[in-house]
């Protein structure tokens, strides 16, 4: 006879990841194992610092909040189909937070031992459990999150599903305390006591044969199984597990799981016939998983005051220091980067209108603009922004723009203090010219487009990069359309804007030397943005908008959909995107390195692999050029 009520439960969970990629006959047998636990409202499930139960759980009906140690602030709500308290599985400790049921509530109580082989035997279960307990996310996938940083628009190419998180390599002990396989358990217990260590090598010869840890001394000598005089041997834990040293959150947390161990041995090849050059425990990985984008991005989302966001951009520049070093694709870098950023921006704007006095009288945008704006500002600059507010009657105008210049100046003030410098030409959204109505700046583009000056064309380089940060997704589309109508009706202002992009100064002159700047501040130094990513950046503004393609403000997305459109010069096109890539590249390390913008490059300090890289981006920028050239009947103009 079925259980009917095991029945019951594989239906709910069926629907719900992770248990939605098990088979269908590894969910039946599963159900077979769940306790159903009723809760009234207000009562606790587990509590903080709570020794860790031998199941986790999922909702079935009813809601639990999950709150912080001193139980003042609800930090989730999970509901229906949402897991909580993954800590037992994911790193065998206590409680750090305190589950409570919010009302009535029925759990299904998922037991650990039972669950652990569908972890090894399947991948996405494991990715999934390590992606929502590193962002204490309970579901990582639900639709407040898709299209995030935990959802599914980032995907590497080896199909990985949590690109994120096997980014980042952990970071481990390299002070390496072993003993061999003779020395007494009480001395190697004496000396991790002196030291501070939870774990002892095992070695003969020089390689690892075993490891002792905490745990086995706990379990095998103070239960009385063994004497403190037994020899390591006895009781290590062998044969060790091994991996090579870089090694990647995800993989860390997944070998430890499928292991039920709370140590790797990382040895020179990652086998045990090497020499081990460190030890990792889950601590280190719980450590390594602070400075994670998506723990990151919940930090920001969590913050109070802008003050504490300062210290979550520095982290978002040692994660970027991090993906330079591991060569990750500057695609998937400037994503991550750039959607921390915006997340820093969300939350400066939230907390700016809670300082207002009064809700917004209409609805909003705030626009990111220039290399922000393009997704390519990776280290901190100053900042290029704008508002765009709906349509009031005439008579409400001015007191409109007024609430929206208070409150840009709040915003603008707080993006200074978490380390983005005013803009020298104040183009940020304080300034009246960038706070306006949407019919004023479809005025003020429309009069740029059709009486195209130096001026003109110089705002459009800047303005018509904007990206929507925060607010009203409508207003930023309407006046999208009417830039991309009006470029259509007057074509001559592409041939200006064409022209402006070739004003840029050549990057090589004879013999392919490097022009640098004659005089001035950075005299001797070449001027990597203005010689070389400006010319790429402007080129794709102006082929992107003579194809009428709107939504699209990054550089090289820019030219990747130009190959797209024109096959017969995709492989120009997609240099273009190669080389714009290459020199942000460049750029950021150099920014890094010398802790400024990274504009300008004291040539004497690159190698000539360096300048070789460089110089073959050059040959790029010139064919494109050529292309605006021609495209566009610029000497007609001249």
């Amino acid at each position: 006879m079925k259980n009917t009520i095991s029945e019951r439960v594989a239906d709910f969970l069926k629907a719900y990841p992770p248990f939605s990629n098990l088979l269908k006959a590894q969910l039946e047998k599963l159900s077979q194992e769940v306790t159903i636990i009723y809760k009234e409202k207000d009562s606790f499930v587990f509590k903080v610092d709570e020794s860790a139960h031998i199941q986790f759980y999922v909702v079935h009906k009813g809601a639990v909040a999950l709150w912080n140690k001193e139980e003042k602030a609800v930090l989730d709500i999970c509901d229906e189909g949402d897991i909580f308290g993954l800590r037992p599985l994911m790193a065998n400790e206590n409680y750090r937070l305190t589950a409570k049921s919010e009302e009535e509530t029925i759990l299904y109580a998922i037991p650990i031992e039972k669950f652990r082989p569908y972890i090894k035997e399947n991948r996405r279960v494991a990715d999934f459990l390590v992606e929502s307990f590193a962002s204490n996310t309970r579901n990582p996938y639900d639709k407040s999150n898709r299209g995030q940083l935990l959802g599914d628009s980032f995907q590497s190419k080896t199909g990985n599903s949590s690109p994120l998180l096997d980014l980042q390599l952990v970071e481990f002990s390299k002070n390496i305390e072993s003993a061999s396989e003779q020395t007494t358990i009480k001395t190697i217990a004496q000396r991790m006591t002196s030291k501070g260590i939870g774990a002892m090598l095992i070695e003969k010869e020089g390689l690892p044969q075993g490891i002792l840890t905490d745990k086995d001394i706990r379990n095998k000598i103070a239960t009385g199984d063994y004497s403190i005089t037994a020899k390591a041997k006895n009781i290590m834990s062998s044969p060790v597990i091994t991996y090579p040293p870089k090694l990647t959150i995800t993989q860390a947390q997944m070998a430890m799981m499928k292991s039920n161990i709370s140590h790797l041995v990382l040895t020179e090849d990652g086998t045990v016939n090497s020499k081990a050059v460190g030890i990792l425990s889950k601590h280190d990985v719980m450590l390594s998983l602070g400075n994670n984008p998506a723990v990151l991005v919940k930090a920001i989302k969590r913050t109070n005051t802008v003050q504490e966001i300062k210290p979550l951009r520095n982290g978002v520049m040692n994660l970027l220091r991090g993906y330079l070093e591991q060569n990750i694709p500057m695609t998937l870098t400037s994503k991550i980067i750039s959607e921390l950023n915006d997340a820093c921006i969300k939350k400066v704007v939230e907390l700016s209108l809670a300082q207002m006095e009064e809700e917004p009288p209409v609805p909003f945008a705030w626009l990111a603009m220039g290399s922000q704006g393009r997704s390519e500002q990776l280290l901190h600059t100053d900042q290029d922004n704008a508002l765009l507010f709906a349509d009031v009657p005439k008579s409400k105008f001015e007191a409109t723009r007024n609430y929206f210049l208070k409150l840009a100046q709040i915003i603008t003030k707080s993006l200074n203090t978490i380390g983005y410098e005013y803009c020298p030409a104040d183009m940020m959204a304080s300034n009246p010219k960038w706070c306006n109505s949407l019919s004023g700046y479809q005025k003020m583009t429309t009069k740029w487009i059709v009486n195209p000056g130096p001026d003109e064309v110089l705002l459009s380089s800047i303005f018509f990069d904007y990206n929507r940060s925060y607010g009203d997704k409508i207003l930023v589309s309407k006046l999208s359309q009417h830039i991309f109508n009006t470029v259509e009706e007057y074509p001559i202002f592409l041939t200006h804007l064409a022209a402006g992009a070739l004003t840029n100064p050549s990057p090589t002159g004879f013999f392919r030397q490097f022009l640098v700047e004659q005089d001035g501040k950075h005299k001797d130094f070449f001027d990597l943005k203005l010689r070389a990513l400006m010319p790429l950046v402007d080129a794709a503004r102006v082929l992107i908008l003579s194809r009428n393609v709107p939504d699209i403000s990054n550089t090289w997305e820019r030219y990747e959909k130009m190959a797209e459109l024109e096959p017969n010069n995709k492989e120009l096109f997609l240099a273009c995107s190669y080389a714009t890539k290459a020199l942000l590249r460049f750029r950021t390390k150099q920014g890094l390195q010398n802790n400024d913008s990274g504009r300008y490059i004291n040539l004497e300090q690159l190698n000539k692999e360096e300048k070789m890289k460089l110089k073959r981006t050059f040959k790029t920028i010139k064919e494109i050029q050529e292309v605006l050239n021609v495209r566009f009947m610029v000497s007609r103009i001249l």
